[in-house]
């Protein structure tokens, strides 16, 4: 029997595979090979679940550190047009295609000033992933309202700034603690789009199976409302302290109402009901400071 030798290093286990499928870009027609992320065997070894409602992997000795989300996005190597796998067979809409063609070397020039370099026909890389995210983002302010734009928007910009946040990790000095930071404000702008939308009926978040934010669980619309008031807590602007003020009571507002200020309930998940509490509570604190109160607070203190 063959061993291998005492301080040969352990061969990393595969994480992704080829399927035996090919996809064809709707956009320039052409047949590429879709990448799927392997499950099973203790890869995804669960870690904490952040406050951004994002699940932390633990790396493992056999495959190291994973980062599912990357498997979510396809992207076609002829014309970089990048979108979630389900939609190269969805999106059909003839002027969404044809902006989707027109803008191909646009969006790969701008891809590349952030992530140079990034390779479309290998196994993909944390890198590369986040290059397909961002190549996906930009492709999905060229299609129609029907596919719902914003809310993928939404989702894929808090992914870029996880990935970010990870890149900047592993290869410090590059800038990427900073491009983050800006994903996460596109990330406010784009569930805040996602809401108006939806509640003037231009977009409608039910036609997406999972609002994630993350691939472990799908928190939907109670989700989308609870990062609005995150985000906009973490990363909203702080020079007009009287707008920011009414904005986080507005959210504080809806996380009461939606969240129920300590009642459980079986159609919330307990995690989405812990951290909304946080949030309620950190959102208390500052509008407290502000001596801004709302009607919530004054039935409190009436009591």
């Amino acid at each position: 029997m063959l061993r291998a030798k005492k301080n040969e290093p352990k061969k990393k286990g595969a994480i992704s595979f080829w399927s035996k499928e090919k996809v064809q870009c709707p956009v320039c027609q052409k047949m590429f090979d879709k990448e799927e992320m392997l499950s099973g065997s203790g890869r995804m070894n669960a870690g904490e679940l952040t406050d951004e409602l994002h699940r932390n992997f633990i790396p493992t000795e056999r495959y190291g550190e994973i980062f599912p989300i990357i498997y979510k996005i396809g992207a076609c190597p002829s014309c970089h047009t990048a979108l979630f796998w389900d939609d190269f067979h969805i999106i059909d809409d003839k002027n969404s295609l044809d902006s989707l063609l027109n803008t191909s070397s646009e969006r790969k020039a701008a891809v590349e000033l952030i992530f140079p370099h990034y390779d479309l026909n290998h196994q993909r890389t944390l890198f590369d992933g986040a290059a397909m995210h961002y190549l996906a983002l930009q492709c999905y302010t060229h299609v129609d309202p029907k596919y719902t734009p914003s809310a993928k928007c939404a989702i894929l910009s808090i992914r870029l700034a996880w990935l970010c946040k990870d890149l900047n990790r592993l290869v410090p000095n590059h800038n990427y603690d900073y491009v983050a930071e800006v994903f996460y404000r596109k990330a406010l702008f784009y569930y805040q789009q996602t809401l108006i939308k939806e509640t003037t009926g231009e977009e409608s978040v039910g036609t997406i199976a999972n609002l994630g934010p993350d691939i472990d669980k799908n928190y939907g619309y109670d989700g989308i409302i609870y990062l609005c008031g995150l985000l906009e807590y973490k990363y909203g602007q702080k020079d007009d302290m009287a707008l920011r003020g009414k904005k986080l009571d507005e959210y504080k507002r809806s996380i009461a109402r939606i969240f129920g200020l300590g009642k459980s309930s079986k159609n919330k998940p307990s995690a989405l009901l812990e951290h909304a509490r946080a949030l309620y509570e950190q959102l208390t604190k500052e509008l407290s400071a502000q001596n801004i109160f709302s009607d919530d607070d004054e039935e409190e203190e009436g009591e």
